[in-house]
């Protein structure tokens, strides 16, 4: 019998201190700039405090890049404008420095770390570090047969998990998230629709290469198959990720959770992991105050998911390549954040001209 516990997630996790944010507030009132004038800078730099229970916040200095790699079985259907099984060859692109994320990552001197949970290629042919996690050789057709059996989905979920733990054992402090996967976007979808309980079309997305009509249709078609299978199972989300996910959206669901448990704030790139981020919420209903969504891709499946979340996207990027890419994208938003709200120095006497501040800006919001 297994001895995971996903309700154990509920106690385990704590909001972001509360205390501390309110310290982060009194003290931007004081700062030389006057309150609001820096946007959502502003809320991310009391997001962060809260995050680190510091005042004034520390900067960024050891973010990481985590992508959750898999080849999805659904993707034999034609859902994706990449061949099924084909993940691998992103991966190598990723480790050899030639996706867009590689040089993203180089230009801010962010290290990438690629989790192999289920690639449809031997093991052999990738390094140590990238396999030592997988659960197995791709993940199961979704719209006639599981994705996972229970062993395999526990296994991802604490390989995920485990991830998390040495990311915040090393020092990580913060965490940009994205996959490298292929029909990783049509699981997510699936996952989505059956959490939202809406239907398929409205969440089927083009995916990362502008998929054209028919290849939509064929993919809406597989998530509609693949959420009948799905609502049956939503009490349990564990068996859910069994059913629609995949290995790789196992892991990441167990990452999110378990870096949550573990204080570390993470950054959501596009509808894969806002689909995974949305059945951690299940879980425990505290682990969304740990992620910050980056972008909006323009996938309809990530748009529901981070509404449903409330959690409103930094950039308008229109990102949908995946890989963390546009997450990325958003670092250089938070480390800005950072610096902000802990090198602006305080107004002379800020205490109460930053009280006289406050006052007017509240006079003038109530008109």
């Amino acid at each position: 019998m297994s001895s995971l516990n996903l309700d154990d997630f509920t106690d385990l996790i704590e909001r972001p201190d509360g205390g501390v944010r309110r310290d982060a507030e009194a003290r931007r009132e004081r700062l030389a700039v006057p309150p609001g004038s820096l946007g959502r800078l502003d809320d991310l730099g009391e997001w962060l405090a809260a995050a680190q229970s510091a005042v004034p916040v520390r900067p960024i200095e050891r973010p990481r890049v985590v992508l959750f790699a898999g080849d999805h079985g659904i993707a034999g259907l034609d859902v994706s404008a990449r061949a099924a099984g084909s993940a691998v060859e992103l991966v190598r692109e990723v480790l050899d420095g030639g996706r867009p994320v590689s040089v993203l990552a180089r230009r801010l001197a962010v290290p990438v770390r690629v989790v192999d949970m289920a690639l449809d290629c031997d093991p052999e042919s990738l390094p140590e570090d990238v396999v030592r996690h997988r659960v197995r050789r791709g993940s199961g057709r979704i719209d006639i047969e599981d994705a996972l059996s229970a062993e395999e989905a526990e296994a991802a979920f604490r390989a995920g998990m485990a991830v998390a733990d040495e990311e915040a054992d090393s020092g990580t402090d913060l965490v940009v998230l994205g996959d490298v996967s292929v029909g990783g976007t049509t699981a997510a979808g699936v996952l989505v629709a059956a959490l939202c309980g809406t239907d398929a079309s409205v969440v089927t997305g083009r995916g990362g290469l502008a998929i054209d009509d028919l290849a939509w249709m064929r993919k809406c078609a597989a998530i509609r198959d693949a959420l009948r299978r799905a609502r049956p199972v939503l009490g349990d989300q564990l068996r859910l990720l069994a059913t629609v996910g995949g290995a790789d959206l196992t892991a990441m669901t167990g990452f999110l959770l378990q870096a949550a448990v573990r204080k570390l704030p993470v950054v959501l790139d596009g509808v894969v992991t806002a689909a995974c981020a949305l059945v951690a919420q299940r879980v425990a209903f505290r682990a969304p105050d740990w992620w910050v969504a980056a972008h909006a891709s323009g996938e309809p499946g990530q748009a529901k998911a981070l509404d449903r979340m409330a959690l409103e996207p930094l950039l308008p990027q229109g990102v949908t390549v995946g890989e963390g890419a546009g997450a990325l994208l958003a670092l250089p938003l938070v480390q800005a954040a950072a610096a902000l709200a802990a090198e602006l120095p305080e107004r002379p006497g800020g205490g109460a001209e930053a009280a006289d501040v406050k006052d007017v800006k509240d006079a003038a919001d109530a008109e």
